[in-house]
């Protein structure tokens, strides 16, 4: 019989753990670029957004002193947080917040859609395009400006408003001092600047469906309605869930620049939101620890309000934030 010749396994070769190292190092020179670009916003976040988080936790505990600094100030707990639930304002803002948020979210929110989809059935392609640009127009005008076009217009001598008004033989209305008028006033200005833009997302969404759904759905006997209840709509939902998802977690927030241009104490008692209060006690009467603890709360809130809705759309469909 033959002599079988068994081959044992020696120690592992030099040369194949220089050429592993070397893999690794040429993997990272290949990755270093990506890591070099996520630099930047990695820094930003870092100290534009998680260090005033900790500073903002730290500040709403303690009596804080712009002149003795942190270290110095003396300590307070929870003591700013039981001063604003026990406050008198808490509830109007509270309420003022979620209630121009909610018309926010029945009126604003689902306008950018109808918008897209009435735009997106328009066939000539020159039309579609002028539109498009003229409702994108409102995002860019600053702030104060559309202030500005809102006190003119509902100016009770010369406003527009009031002129139409008054051919109709109604009286004139000062509505920038009537504080039953805010909320609508402030929904409209707020669709008016936001329309266009917002509907960015979903013209880019409903660029992506896939043409042959509706060909085969015309085929088979389908009309506009039938084509956009059943392709146009599913095809669209999932970026209308992320963006609900996201409008939920900011409930509580409102952009109080232009609150603060328009509201005035005459209309405080619907107009004054958790927002300006935090402005008129932080900013203007300089009590940075009662209004980092106001923020606070507001964060919070956010926080819980995102994760429930998040809950709930990853239970009831198959689109989620995480």
């Amino acid at each position: 019989m033959a002599k079988q010749t068994v081959v044992t396994a020696g120690p592992p070769s030099i040369n194949a753990g220089y050429k592993k190292t070397s893999s690794r190092r040429s993997t990272f020179k290949k990755v270093l670029p990506y890591y070099l670009m996520f630099l930047p916003p990695l820094i930003y976040y870092l100290i534009f957004r998680y260090v005033p988080v900790v500073m903002a936790v730290v500040i709403s505990m303690m009596d804080y002193n712009i002149y003795k600094g942190i270290l110095a100030s003396e300590w307070a707990g929870l003591k700013h947080f039981i001063d604003f639930f026990n406050s008198v304002y808490f509830g109007r803002l509270l309420r003022n917040t979620l209630m121009i948020n909610l018309l926010n979210l029945v009126f604003v929110f689902p306008a950018p859609i109808i918008f897209a989809l009435l735009l997106n059935e328009v066939r000539n392609s020159f039309i579609k395009r002028t539109v498009q640009t003229i409702s994108y127009l409102p995002h860019f005008v600053s702030t104060v400006i559309v202030a500005s076009m809102a006190v003119t217009f509902l100016s009770p001598s010369v406003g527009l408003v009031n002129n139409i008004l008054v051919q109709f033989g109604m009286e004139r209305t000062n509505f920038l001092l009537d504080p039953n008028y805010f909320w609508g006033i402030y929904t409209f200005m707020d669709l008016w600047k936001t329309l266009g833009w917002s509907a960015i997302l979903y013209f880019a969404t409903l660029t992506g469906i896939n043409t042959e759904l509706y060909e085969a759905a015309r085929v088979d006997g389908a009309n506009r309605w039938h084509q956009t209840w059943n392709i146009t709509l599913p095809g669209i939902a999932p970026t209308i869930i992320i963006l609900f998802l996201l409008k939920i977690g900011h409930m509580l927030e409102i952009g109080y620049e232009l609150i603060v241009l328009l509201y005035n104490p005459n209309t405080y008692l619907t107009a004054d939101v958790i927002g300006t209060y935090v402005y008129r006690r932080g900013i203007l009467d300089a009590n940075y620890s009662f209004a980092s603890a106001v923020g606070l709360f507001q964060s919070i809130m956010g926080l819980v309000l995102i994760v429930i809705a998040n809950k709930l759309a990853r239970k009831y469909s198959e689109t989620s934030l995480w």
